[in-house]
């Protein structure tokens, strides 16, 4: 049986947005990552792009390239640069049309500075050029805040499954699977999101091992390939955007069954709204953190200062906890990174061996506290280039901290970059020659790929309370749009029961 050469539009817009705080992205935050127009995109080789590839290969499809664009996470991005992106993409779907179906790897945690649901008005305008009978397949990260208008205009959406994500690229051969599968008659997608008002932060949403976000995936991902269940995703909604109705839960897609998606989605955001409060952190102050950690012998401790997480949105000059090292005497090799364009520029200005006496940090997002005065030698400079590791969102490609430096400040090494990155591993300590197995404490600026980069070597972990626009709780956040009840903010809703979206598709 010769199979259908259907014509597959693709398009990407991936980035993780943050309305408390960071540096909003325009088009060359895009450029220093990965921005590819037309055919330029049928390059990639991994992530969620490649994994689609693969499958529209195998199928030999003929592939109608769009744009391809992603970035580290930031604060929403330009209006002018959302503009730009949108408008390439739907220039570039109309020149192609007429299309068989579209897959549109995203986020689900975009926004831009005059729309707040990048992805749901992307989707709206993609469903209006090819109308209603064309399928249209999405692939999301499992930090998505999935919204009524992503359902109503999408057959089928599919959230990575792991974090740490280390799956972008199977997600990628997932969703273009499910487009054959409905163009192929043998999958008409009934799909419903269930959403429950749970706004925590991912330092307990790893999916791997023990823990409560990983019981609710567990949950969610025993209930695949039973009983018409075709796929299930489970939502840990990035807690950073400020929307009404914001919420994690679960997504279900059956083949034709609608009553049973909505009930099976509820089902998963209840199992996670039980679970509220095991996803909630213990903190420290550094300096307590600071002080338990040198009741222990060797390291590296782990000091995690995620409301600093660049791959968060924030900008990473936070200084607090280099502060609290300073302040108590630490007098083992450290290591503490903080971005600091001035700072990194003077280091290359000094050279190898200068001294370096400046007010480092808080003047990209100075709101969360003030530059710390520093005098340190320069031990090492760099251009900041490194390659991720494989596995993950960028796996394999390139990463620009720019200009680097590192400073000898008595036992630290102040790690000081020009740019923000997304934190992987520790691909930009060893890029500057600082091998993690060496230090006393470690500053570790994520809230969950710290476990996965200094497993088998870490001594301890202590999560920071410290300012910023990550937090690793949202009890003291005041949301402006996001109205009340939700948790942690309210305890207990009284007869909560969870939201749902639903859709079933008209393809045949």
């Amino acid at each position: 049986m010769t199979e259908n050469t259907y014509r597959i539009a693709l398009g990407s817009i991936i980035i993780e947005c943050n309305h408390l705080g960071g540096t909003p992205a325009d088009l060359e935050h895009f450029r220093r990552t990965e921005l590819h127009y037309g055919r330029e995109l049928l390059q990639q080789k991994s992530g969620v792009i490649g994994g689609v590839l693969s499958v529209l290969g195998e199928r030999r499809a003929e592939v109608l390239p769009l744009l391809v664009a992603s970035a580290c996470p930031s604060a929403p991005m330009t209006s002018a640069c959302y503009r730009h992106l949108k408008t390439e993409l739907l220039d570039r779907l109309r020149q192609s049309m007429p299309v068989d179906g579209v897959l549109l790897p995203l986020h689900g945690a975009a926004a831009a500075e005059d729309v707040d649901d990048l992805e749901g008005d992307l989707l709206i305008a993609v469903r209006e050029m090819v109308g209603p009978g064309v399928p249209i397949v999405v692939t999301l990260d499992l930090h998505a805040d999935v919204t009524e208008a992503m359902v109503r205009c999408a057959d089928a959406m599919f959230g990575w499954e792991t974090y740490p994500h280390r799956d972008t690229f199977e997600t990628g051969v997932r969703g273009a699977r499910m487009l054959f599968d409905i163009l192929d008659g043998r999958c008409r997608p009934a799909m419903a999101m269930a959403k429950v008002p749970v706004l925590v932060s991912a330092i307990h949403g790893n999916t791997e091992g023990e823990g409560p976000f990983a019981d609710v995936m567990r949950f969610a991902k025993s209930h695949e390939g039973r009983e018409g269940v075709v796929s299930t995703s489970a939502f840990l909604v990035h807690p950073y955007l400020d929307m009404d109705g914001m919420g994690g839960g679960g997504l279900v897609i059956t083949n034709g069954d609608l009553p049973k998606a909505r009930t099976l989605a509820a089902e998963i955001a209840q199992q996670y709204w039980e679970r509220r409060f095991d996803l909630e952190p213990k903190l420290y102050s550094p300096v307590e953190a600071i002080t338990r950690g040198l009741q222990i012998d060797g390291g590296p401790v782990l000091l995690v200062e995620t409301a600093d997480c660049c791959g968060g949105g924030a900008s990473g000059d936070s200084v607090a906890t280099l502060k609290a090292l300073l302040d108590c005497r630490v007098d083992q090799p450290s290591f503490v990174p903080v971005v600091d364009p001035e700072a990194a520029a003077r280091c290359h200005q000094l050279g190898v061996g200068g001294e370096l006496v400046c007010e480092l940090g808080h003047k990209i997002d100075p709101k969360w506290g003030k530059a710390l005065p520093v005098r340190g030698k320069i031990i090492t400079l760099s251009d900041g280039r490194f390659v991720y590791g494989d596995g993950g969102v960028w796996a394999c490609q390139e990463g620009n901290m720019g200009p680097t430096a590192v400073v000898e400040a008595d036992a630290l090494r102040i790690l000081i970059m020009s740019r923000p990155t997304y934190d992987w591993a520790d691909e930009q300590f060893r890029c500057v020659g600082l091998d993690p197995r060496g230090a006393k404490f470690i500053v570790a600026k994520n809230p969950m790929n710290y476990q996965m980069a200094y497993a088998g070597i870490s001594k301890a972990a202590f999560v920071l309370d410290t300012p910023g626009p990550t937090p690793p709780t949202m009890r003291h956040y005041c949301y402006t749009k996001l109205k009340r009840p939700y948790f942690p903010a309210d305890q207990d809703i009284p007869g909560l029961t969870p939201t749902v979206f639903a859709r079933e598709s008209p393809v045949p």
